[in-house]
């Protein structure tokens, strides 16, 4: 700095000189980083995705502001495999999560070996601190410096269960369990009553029948309104933490996670949310009514057994209910990116917001994730950091979330580490024409009995098993025409020898990405018949 600007600054204000070397010393100032994950929240639940029916201001801002991804994909529809990929930039298969039991205190050897991005972050001098959901294998968790890493009863906030047990100490003291009334029923959740919709598992008993009866339900099978203000809800409380957290280290450098459970099921939103969309006024998804005969996935997440989730008037009841819990979650990353410029963070901070997987919604009659449709696999993902990645940019190339890893390293400079993916900084500069051309999403959870692989790229779809003996029917999409997938081009298709080198084409590139893993399934895949 030359003298003579220095003199300036001295005759000014002692503020101008204090502000002078606030700035020169945010400049030197690693950047933060700011990863805000939802569960379950498919592309198309926003309304800058095209959406005309829900309403999310502030997730729209947040993507207008930096790089918005529209086709960014989930390494594996299920939430422990996906969040193993997220956190290590590894694919399924050689991290070795290939199911949700294979998290928290699971014991395997040889299982998920590799480090974090934020077990990188702390060697390189930041303070982590991981809020919500996490659902990876607790080991990985060492590293985080959350206030309280226990609740009341003694468990780790990062075993099984995870931060639920202090959600549930915070419900005691700020809303308090009470009798179930008439006409209600228990969330076994949070053991909080809720008035249930015509679609929930037990619409119509009283909680008497229920309790008497001993009738199970598991969190997909409730729909309705949960009876706690909404400043105490699940999404509200895991929103304050982040801001407190943000409020807190605001001097450090730092990597937060915000890890949303919804709007993953139970569909349970508190007013004003719950009736924010009104049922009469929702449309039941295009391939409701699909009747499956040509696809992989007629018997997928017990479909046959419940048929409500063909019923199209039913199904308005869990659209709106999901719609308003994603704006729930859209008003708190509201609060939570002005918290960012109340601080004068934003200039500094890598933002990240996604999800770690879809929800069908009704779409082929089908609930829940796990398979490879775009309501299930095909995920938003929104990336923010003032002046080095441009407003307004939208990315059309095919990426996989293990792509994150190397992105967050490649920002925060923490150096080169060993990843699956690819940082994308150069698609979101424009100067990477390689990266993406097609995108691969895995399910290896039941072996050679279900479809294994999913490979997108142009518009068109293949989705198969990976051995040559799997009974598994194989299918093709052509998203371009067929955006619903409703038409499987191979399979039972009685002019699929039409499609031999189309579906030929993406096996290529397929075995192109196992071979680049290094996976024991290219053999299998390489010799599966296609037709």
């Amino acid at each position: 700095m030359k003298p003579s600007h220095i003199a300036v600054l001295k005759s000014g204000s002692g503020l101008l000189l204090s502000l002078f070397f606030s700035l020169h010393t945010n400049a030197q100032k690693k950047p933060n980083l700011l990863f805000i994950m939802t569960d379950q929240q498919r592309f198309d639940a926003l309304s800058f995705a095209g959406n005309e029916v829900i309403k999310t201001p502030n997730l729209d801002r947040l993507a207008r502001q930096g790089a918005y991804f529209k086709n960014a994909y989930t390494p594996c529809a299920v939430s422990g495999p996906a969040r193993s990929c997220i956190l290590t930039g590894t694919t399924v298969e050689n991290n070795g999560v290939k199911t949700n039991g294979h998290t928290y205190d699971f014991k395997q050897e040889g299982l998920m070996t590799m480090p974090t991005f934020d077990e990188i972050l702390t060697t390189k001098g930041y303070h982590c601190e991981y809020f919500g959901k996490w659902h990876v294998l607790s080991s990985h968790a060492e590293i985080y410096k959350n206030p309280i890493q226990l609740a009341k009863n003694g468990k780790s906030i990062f075993g099984p269960g995870g931060q639920s047990h202090i959600y549930a100490d915070y419900l005691d003291e700020k809303s308090p369990a009470r009798k179930v009334k008439t006409g209600e029923l228990l969330d076994g959740t949070v053991k909080r009553p809720y008035i249930p919709d015509p679609l929930d598992k037990f619409y119509g008993k009283s909680y008497e029948e229920v309790v008497e009866q001993k009738l199970k339900s598991i969190q997909p099978d409730l729909h309705g309104k949960l009876l706690i203000d909404k400043e105490h809800s699940l999404t509200a409380f895991q929103a304050k933490q982040t801001i407190e957290a943000i409020e807190r280290l605001k001097d450090s450098t730092f990597s937060i996670t915000c890890s949303f459970h919804f709007p993953h099921a139970p569909m349970l939103p508190t007013e004003p949310y719950y009736g924010m969309y009104p049922v009469k006024d929702m449309v039941p998804p295009f391939s409701i009514s699909d009747n499956m005969e040509n696809s992989p996935y007629k018997k997928a997440n017990g479909r046959l057994a419940n048929p409500e989730y063909s019923d199209t008037a039913k199904i308005k009841y869990m659209i709106s209910n999901y719609y308003g819990l994603v704006t729930e979650i859209d008003d708190w990353v509201g609060e939570i990116l002005a918290k960012v410029d109340e601080l004068g963070l934003t200039n500094n901070t890598l933002v990240i917001f996604t999800s770690d997987h879809g929800e069908m919604l009704g779409a082929h009659g089908l609930r829940e994730k796990n398979v490879f449709y775009e309501e299930s696999a095909h995920i938003p993902l929104f990336i923010r950091f003032p002046g080095k990645i441009k407003e307004n940019t939208v990315v059309n190339g095919y990426v996989s979330l293990v792509d994150l890893f190397p992105t967050i390293l490649d920002y925060t400079k923490a150096g080169k580490y060993k990843s699956d993916g690819k940082s994308l900084r150069g698609l979101m500069e424009g100067n990477d024409k390689k990266h993406r051309e097609y995108v691969v999403t895995e399910w290896d959870y039941r072996g050679d009995t279900e479809s294994n692989y999913m490979i997108v790229k142009d518009g068109w779809k293949l989705i198969i098993p990976y051995s040559e003996t799997s009974k598994v029917i194989n299918a093709m999409y052509n998203l371009n025409d067929d955006p619903y997938e409703m038409n499987n081009l191979i399979g039972n298709n009685p002019e699929k020898l039409n499609y031999a080198a189309k579906t030929e084409e993406l096996r290529k590139c397929l075995l192109e990405w196992l071979k680049k893993n290094k996976s024991s399934h290219f053999e299998g895949v390489k010799k599966r018949p296609l037709i």
